[in-house]
């Protein structure tokens, strides 16, 4: 039999004896010193943390199977929940120098605007110390289902990536224009991308009926970034059909997915000092943040609109500042927010709610 007891710095799982007096954290490692053996029951973990010398700490029930690493967990179930990322790409050429203030400025927006609790918030970013909390793939995988586990009817949740995206051919005829689209963690280069495919199977197929996902993509190529089977035509103002050729289904499970992404399939997205003056952005984040501050009950249709509106005002400037993508967009944001969603709703009726 083995004890779980869970790290009060790190909120990973560990291995202990029962009742021991002081465990060390082989992830933070840090020192834990557990006061009180308690019962967890099944299903969403709930902590009663404990305090002595060294630290404090939580003893589970015992398990004769051997613990998963948990990288994050809130006490009992939140209809609020988000995970927020933002991936710099630090020491690398590919850098890049907004995410981590895009990170902060969305999660003030859940917080403030849309009363999310901070405790049900879980951020990676590589300038966190905690190894579990950087964007690494297997991190993103793990926070990618945490933040669908237990999903029930009425939940409000949230995906939001900063950083880069690409496209990769598509072989298995689910993409009609022959691509699949990806996000990219701070170790893609060895670790490898996560395709769309991936991500519409861990947090659109689980959705169940009454839940609603919205997902907030700023990387290029990231239009169709969830696989969703609607995508609206803002120039045409109706939903076209994004269902795959091979037949497969990409729907939830009778719950509702919403993405908004930065640009088109084949566009680029673009990292940006121009709206600030000083500290580099992504041209998604900023404006989606700055009009719902603006426009408190935006419907979505209106929040394209005015998303578009303020790029073409930007473009009149010339607003990139980088000389490659001076010279690669001449001076100009090429791209235009995308919304797709798993099922078609009037844009024009329906507020954006998180």
């Amino acid at each position: 039999m083995e004890t779980i007891i869970i790290c009060p710095n790190c909120h990973n799982q560990l291995q202990g004896t029962p009742c021991s007096a002081v465990y060390r954290c082989q992830f933070c490692k840090a020192k834990i010193s557990v006061e009180k053996c308690e019962t967890v029951p099944k299903g969403p973990l709930s902590f009663r943390w404990t305090t002595k010398l060294y630290g404090s700490g939580s003893l589970c029930s015992t398990s004769d199977q051997k613990p998963k690493p948990m990288m994050f967990s809130t006490s009992g179930h939140q209809p609020k929940k988000a995970f927020l990322c933002g991936v710099s790409y630090q020491k690398k050429k590919h850098k890049l120098k907004g995410t981590v203030n895009d990170v902060n400025r969305m999660k003030s927006l859940l917080v403030d605007k849309f009363c999310f609790p901070e405790n049900a918030i879980l951020v990676l970013t590589e300038e966190q110390s905690d190894p579990n909390l950087t964007p690494t793939k297997k991190n993103i995988q793990k926070a990618l289902s945490w933040l669908v586990e237990d999903c029930k009817s009425g939940d409000s949740l949230v995906f939001y990536f900063s950083g880069h995206g690409l496209r990769q051919p598509d072989f298995s005829q689910d993409e009609i224009d022959g691509y699949d689209e990806t996000i990219c963690p701070s170790d893609f280069m060895t670790a490898g991308m996560i395709f769309d495919n991936e991500i519409n199977t861990t947090i659109v197929k689980p959705l169940k009926k009454g839940a609603k996902l919205h997902a907030i993509v700023d990387a290029c190529h990231s239009g169709t970034i969830l696989d969703l089977e609607h995508v609206y035509n803002s120039k045409q103002k109706r939903w076209v059909n994004n269902k795959p050729p091979s037949g497969v289904s990409k729907s939830t499970n009778g719950g509702l997915a919403i993405s908004l992404s930065a640009c088109a399939d084949d566009q680029l997205a673009a990292d940006t000092s121009a709206f600030t003056g000083n500290e580099m952005t992504g041209v998604l984040t900023f404006l989606l943040v700055q009009t719902i501050a603006e426009n408190p009950n935006i419907t979505y249709g209106d929040l394209l609109d005015k998303i578009h509106e303020k790029i073409v005002q930007a473009n009149k400037h010339g607003c990139l500042n980088a000389p490659f993508l001076n010279k690669l967009f001449r001076r100009k944001l090429l791209q235009e927010c995308q919304l797709s969603s798993s099922k078609e709703f009037d844009v024009d009726k329906e507020v954006f709610k998180l």
